[in-house]
């Protein structure tokens, strides 16, 4: 067998390739940035021929980092922003529109004519979701309103849909010439179209949306034997290797993290912060909130499942104090900046810019930074920022507590901002639990990698790959509890100012 599994990982920001040997470490690995686009207030756009393109890109250098060649690649795992949409052309490849990013809100109106009097939890015991501007299904219907002709090219299935996962392994295994159009459960569980319990697209919602079955891909495990396709001699790997492997960011950091067992949770502090908790074969609804969504499949094995609570804003909350307000020249310095005052000076900062996600679910809410005064400055705004994930993990964390009865002792932790010394020792103090770093903070692209090296025997079982996980960093919490609860209670407060904002007029 080959020495190596390759994984992509197409995110909201960047994409990249890794090259993963038996012991799970990179030995290879290219990142390249793409734009983001904001054409309107509340759109957030991608341009899904330029993520192809730097994905092709990123798969070369890293195969040169490693210095080996595509023969050298047992299987081929990715992982990807869940909920983006693209729809193409299946004679072309190329787009109908771009990409609609997972944070964009324009869908909201056509949300709230969906959940009509039964609310926004219509379609909950279904889903595991609530209607809401986050997920696929409404930018789907949106892209089918909006685009001329695209409804009837859609019934024709001339027109596909893919998450980013889809449209990379459609393009990887031939494109126009023969690429599979296929996703995974974990990708098909965010879009508000697939019934939860049977792992299949329902009738029900497809009827609901009125969108066409023609155009949806199938779906198929997070790990299969049986491959999704072989990728093409003559594209970016030069080689036939089996693609075999798929599934959404937070899902593939679940794996990453060795998070097998039911109680096993993590948080990963990329774009967004989201948190998962596995709670194993059973299909736990949330009372408070938070998402149900499957976990992964392995194989013909029964689906694991997960409650996840999804926060909209976390690093692109320093992006946009970088690249909006010139508030720090790299993202790296909101460290420094943060840590030169002693505290926060009693200013919260409630980055709800694409509304409010778990457990609000309210597109009404706008940004708000409170309690400013003369004393304020740049650094009491930057720690503030920092504080709000922390802020805003602490809130998912307790409620998933309540949901599931489990004790928690620990949190496991990956994504770029969990580099920064000051948030995780904050983390700690907010939660009163330690916080756990594994060496490898990116750890959404080896989870792919475990993913597809189950499929093809890379490794043998899970046991293996809970022997591959090890803790570089632990936090232990270092506050009082008076003082965690009294700040938590003043962020709790200054969400409450954000409701109501913006009225769709």
């Amino acid at each position: 067998m080959p020495d190596y599994i390759a994984a992509i990982d197409q995110g909201t920001t960047s994409t990249r390739c890794l090259i993963i040997d038996p012991q799970g470490k990179c030995v290879g690995e290219s990142q390249l940035p793409h734009q983001q686009f904001f054409p309107k207030p509340g759109w957030v756009e991608h341009d899904a021929t330029e993520i192809w393109t730097h994905t092709q890109t990123t798969i070369k250098q890293a195969l040169a980092a490693a210095h080996i060649t595509g023969n050298e690649i047992a299987g081929i795992g990715l992982t990807n922003q869940r909920e983006t949409t693209v729809v193409w052309d299946k004679r072309t490849g190329k787009p109908y529109a771009p990409a609609i990013v997972w944070q964009d809100t324009r869908t909201d109106t056509l949300c709230g004519k969906f959940a009509g009097n039964a609310g926004q939890d219509r379609y909950r015991a279904l889903t595991g979701l609530p209607l809401s501007t986050y997920f696929s299904g409404p930018k789907i219907r949106w892209l089918l309103d909006s685009v001329d002709g695209l409804q009837t090219a859609a019934e024709q299935g001339q027109a596909l849909f893919g998450t980013m996962e889809c449209w990379l392994i459609w393009q990887l295994t031939g494109g126009p010439h023969g690429g599979v159009h296929i996703t995974d459960v974990t990708n098909a569980s965010r879009t508000l179209l697939m019934d939860l319990h049977s792992l299949q697209w329902s009738d029900t919602l497809l009827e609901t949306f009125n969108i066409p079955r023609a155009m949806l891909p199938t779906i198929r495990p997070s790990s299969d034997p049986n491959y999704y396709g072989l990728t093409q001699k003559d594209g970016p790997f030069g080689a036939q290797i089996p693609l075999c492997a798929a599934l959404g960011d937070q899902q593939a950091a679940m794996v990453g993290q060795a998070c097998f067992d039911p109680g096993d949770i993590k948080n990963t502090y990329g774009t967004g912060c989201f948190m998962l908790l596995n709670t194993g074969t059973d299909c736990l609804q949330s009372k408070h909130g938070l998402l149900t969504t499957v976990c992964y499949q392995f194989a013909d094995a029964e689906p694991v499942y997960a409650l996840e609570g999804s926060v909209a804003m976390a690093g692109a909350l320093v992006q946009w104090l970088r690249d909006n307000l010139g508030l720090i020249h790299d993202s790296a310095d909101i460290e420094a900046l943060a840590a030169s005052v002693p505290d926060n000076g009693d200013v919260y900062f409630v980055p709800a810019f694409s509304g409010l996600y778990a457990p609000y679910w309210r597109a009404d809410a706008r940004g708000l930074i409170i309690g400013m005064t003369r004393h304020t400055n740049r650094g009491h705004i930057a720690r503030a920022a920092l504080e709000a994930t922390a802020y805003q993990t602490r809130e998912i964390f307790e409620l998933m507590r309540q949901d599931s009865g489990f004790d928690f002792t620990q949190l496991k932790v990956d994504g770029g901002m969990v580099q920064n010394e000051l948030l995780m020792q904050f983390q700690a103090d907010v939660l009163g639990v330690p916080v756990v770093r594994p060496p490898l903070a990116e750890i959404t692209a080896l989870g792919a990698a475990y993913a597809a090296g189950l499929a093809v025997g890379f490794w043998p079982n899970l046991d293996t790959l809970r022997q591959h996980w090890q803790a570089e960093h632990l936090w232990q919490p270092a506050r009082d509890d008076t003082a965690r609860t009294a700040y938590y209670h003043r962020w709790q407060e200054a969400v409450t100012r954000t409701l109501n904002w913006h009225d769709n007029k």
